[in-house]
């Protein structure tokens, strides 16, 4: 799916087209009320304009575009196919149709049309909450999850496939399928989480049984071990990996005789580390442990006898000491010692022993499954962990195998919503909803709690919620997740400038690049700025290496911290080098697509695609000549081209004084850099600082662009054009609230759409 959602913002806009947004009074008010004088109707304004101008190739089974406007004779039936009206709007709004040389409307009725549309599309008698498809977990909702379920921050994602994106983000359920590659990445991962999460009990370092060790003396191997019948020593060799305290385990048993019972000294190398009494007899031996530090690398272990006792009798008598095995062994450290991830999944023994594992696996598939576990399914989890131990392995090792049954269930590998006839979304699937808005991640403990008692329920619980989670560090997801697929920052690593042309750029540079961005963005979120601040902030974060590239003065160092901009010609997001660089060519600027990421990321009205058969600057097969202004307004010249380069092109210009990588110029080669521009509308500007005040001039534009974005990150879905009304109160409360980004997303999280689902038709699946 594309980047474009089906919601396009009419006209408001000096650099778009005619038409208002948000209509005054609002497009809710006015399609509920009466007719009024100056306040267009269907049967008066629309009905007519259609019959007269786009009926022709609008109707019909191979209508142009698919839109069908012999469909809606009655308003009834236009507001039965309301999604017609979206794509009118914008056509009509922009004007991009009656196509050019087509007999047209007047501005006035070109202006009802396109009001008409948008008070229907924005009342809310045709909203409802819409339906998403259940999602699988991205990249980096997974590695997330991961970090707070466990403690471990792996980064197992790496070697899973790219997500696809849909309606620009990677989170849309649409688009997150399971591929047999990526269920097999998955079990190798859940395996490798449950290893690294628990500790098995320690096994032997080295094992060495009595035929594998060296007698320095006389004896004879039996069944029992290695008889020593005179003085002298078993010797094992072992290479210890690390310098560190070790436990010696030697099995043996004496054949006793005389005063005292065979003694055994115990050395590592020449150092004597103990000397014991072996009092265990044949039919019963013993296990005889010594602690010893060991400096890393190949060492002798020892079992002396040292006490050889017989006589001759009657009866005889003879004292001897038997060897089985020596073992090394790396000590287990006590609970206490045991790392976090261990102890977030097996709590400590108690009186009564270890904790009942299915205890255990139901704690940890509550957490992981962001819901209490059905008893039906920790049974099945206790299953698998009783045939583990069944199998003679360690109580440790069946929680590892059932730990890796839950991370590779589709409990987990999806946020599951369940269906009902509710349209209000469950408890535990909110908490989920908004944690992985906010956090790119599972629901806290709080959350999980608030859930259960059904209190984030409550629209003022879970605006607070939202606020609480947004002051949290884990708020930095969002300009990961969201910032980065808003501005197309993941883009930027694939950005090559020549080096020839700009040798100071370099991946540092570009790593700077990026971070200037996210910290910017991470900025407005933790201090609740204003979002106007994308469009105008006088102040950036930057380094040393940053700011000389910037050419401003006084910032040392590779810490990045807040510069002033004023005096300067920088400010917002379009002045940074990461929106500008992404938006270049390696060898020159890019008016064109510069122009077009405003239109698109700011305003949310792409411009279609190029004709068939239309090239850039390079493929037009003339010799274009001049500067590139004057080398794209001989391009433009071709009619095909210039209903959109005319909407692009000035706002890219206004920007031509940043180079490719985003520094200052004033000439291209000798050249004086023309950054002037005319909008569709005949408002002039020039330079950076007057497209900027236009933008914030049409603030409420951008707020309804950044609400329909950051709402399809929120749901997963892309917004349909019964979400305009949505859309409509979410920015009118952000609007009502100082432009804060708090209320941006206490709108978004206490909104219909977030709170509340489509249920499936009945009979579907």
């Amino acid at each position: 799916m594309g980047r474009r959602t089906s919601i396009g913002l009419v006209g408001a806009t000096g650099l778009l087209a005619v038409g208002l947004w948000p209509l005054t009074p609002s497009a809710a008010q006015q399609a509920k009320a009466k007719p009024q004088k100056g306040v267009p109707t269907f049967a008066r304004d629309v009905r007519p304009v259609i019959k007269q101008f786009c009926i022709r190739c609008h109707s019909g089974p191979s209508a142009s575009g698919g839109i069908a406007l012999d469909k809606v004779a009655t308003e009834a039936a236009a507001r039965a196919n309301s999604q017609i009206w979206d794509k009118v709007a914008v056509n009509v709004g922009s004007g991009h149709m009656p196509p050019a040389g087509a007999p047209a409307p007047s501005k006035a009725q070109r202006q009802a049309l396109v009001n008409w549309s948008q008070a229907l599309l924005a009342s809310c008698e045709l909203a409802n909450p819409g339906r998403v498809t259940m999602r699988r977990l991205n990249r980096m909702e997974y590695d997330n999850t991961i970090r707070d379920l466990t403690g471990l921050d792996l980064h197992l994602s790496s070697d899973f496939p790219s997500d696809d994106v849909g309606y620009g983000f990677d989170n849309v359920g649409d688009v997150l399928s399971i591929s047999p590659l990526l269920m097999e990445k998955y079990l190798r991962a859940a395996g490798e989480v449950a290893k690294q999460a628990i500790v098995l009990p320690s096994k032997p370092a080295g094992h060495y049984d009595a035929d594998a060790l060296r007698n320095t003396t006389g004896g004879s191997v039996e069944q029992g071990g290695w008889i020593l019948f005179s003085a002298g020593a078993m010797v094992a060799t072992h290479n210890f990996p690390h310098t560190g305290m070790y436990r010696v385990k030697i099995g043996a048993y004496g054949q006793q005789a005389g005063p005292e019972a065979p003694k055994m000294a115990v050395r590592v190398d020449k150092q004597l580390i103990d000397t014991v009494e072996v009092k265990a007899v044949e039919a019963k031996p013993g296990v005889y442990e010594f602690p010893v530090r060991v400096e890393a690398g190949k060492h002798e272990i020892s079992a002396e006898y040292t006490n050889d006792y017989y006589t001759a009798g009657p009866p005889p008598q003879d004292r001897n000491l038997a060897i089985d095995y020596i073992e090394v062994v790396q000590p287990e450290a006590g609970y206490d010692g045991l790392p976090d991830s261990h102890k977030r999944i097996i709590p400590p023994d108690t009186a009564a022993g270890r904790p009942p594992i299915r205890e255990v696996l139901k704690a940890f598939a509550n957490r992981a499954f962001r819901r209490p576990a059905t008893s039906t399914e920790v049974d099945r989890l206790t299953q698998i962990a009783n045939l583990v131990m069944k199998d003679g392995e360690s109580y440790e090792r069946a929680v590892q195998v059932g730990v890796q049954a839950v991370l590779s269930s589709p409990n987990f590998l999806f946020r599951v919503e369940r269906e009902d006839s509710k349209a209000a979304v469950g408890p535990y699937e909110l908490a989920s909803r908004l944690s992985y808005f906010l956090w790119g991640s599972m629901p806290d403990d709080r959350l999980q709690r608030l859930a259960a008692s059904g209190e984030l329920a409550k629209v003022a619980i879970l605006e607070r919620e939202a606020r609480r989670m947004l002051a949290d560090p884990k708020s930095e997801a969002l300009a990961d997740g969201f910032a980065a697929q808003w501005l197309n920052l993941r883009k930027l690593s694939d950005i090559a400038p020549d080096p020839k042309e700009f040798p100071e750029f370099s991946d540092k540079l570009r790593d700077d690049m990026m971070t200037e961005t996210k910290t910017f963005f991470d900025g407005i979120v933790r201090n609740d700025r204003s979002v106007l601040d994308f469009l105008g902030a006088r102040y950036s974060y930057m380094n040393e290496r940053l700011a000389k590239h910037y050419g401003i003065e006084g910032v040392q160092g590779d810490q990045f911290r807040r510069v002033s901009l004023q005096g300067t010609p920088r400010g917002g997001l379009l002045s940074q080098a990461s929106i500008l660089t992404l938006t270049s060519n390696p060898t020159r600027t890019s008016p064109v697509k510069r122009g077009k990421w405003v239109l698109d990321e700011l305003l949310n009205q792409p411009p279609p695609p190029p004709p068939p058969g239309v090239g850039d600057l390079s493929a037009t097969g003339k010799m274009l000549t001049g500067t590139l202004r004057q080398k794209m307004e001989q391009h433009r010249k071709d009619p095909s081209c210039a209903s959109c380069h005319r909407r692009m092109d000035p706002i890219g210009f206004s920007l031509e004084n940043f180079d490719p990588t985003g520094k200052w110029r004033t000439k291209e080669g000798e050249a004086t850099i023309d950054a002037s521009g005319v909008l569709t509308d005949g408002t002039k500007f020039s330079g950076p600082t007057e497209l900027r005040n236009i933008l914030l001039g049409r603030k409420n534009e951008f707020v309804a662009c950044l609400a329909d974005k950051m709402l399809t990150y929120a749901i997963g879905r892309g917004m349909e054009s019964t979400d305009r009304c949505y859309i409509d109160r979410i920015s009118t409360t952000v609007r009502q609230n100082g432009y804060r980004f708090s209320s941006l997303v206490a709108a978004i999280v206490t909104s219909e759409p977030f709170r509340m689902r489509r249920p499936a038709a009945k009979g579907s699946k």
